[in-house]
């Protein structure tokens, strides 16, 4: 069974996870605790997701996700 949708959620929490990591990084700006309060129980609970995610898009290595119609 293929869990493509969850694929998809997780590398978009991911990419959120990475534009908010570039968003520190360039301009000293956090938009989690922007919209969700400095360490208050929802940006905790965003962060927690980001790292879950970011450890489960870890597994496309080892699994090698490669798409096997490419193959001739």
């Amino acid at each position: 069974m293929k869990l493509k949708t969850f694929d998809y959620i997780t590398l978009t929490i991911a990419i959120i996870g990475a534009i908010n990591w570039g968003l520190i990084g360039f301009f000293h700006f956090n938009l989690v605790s922007a919209l969700f309060g400095s360490m208050s129980w929802l940006s905790r609970v965003i962060y927690i997701l980001v790292g879950l995610c970011g450890l489960y898009l870890i597994t496309f290595y080892v699994n090698g996700n490669h798409d096997d119609s490419s193959d001739v």
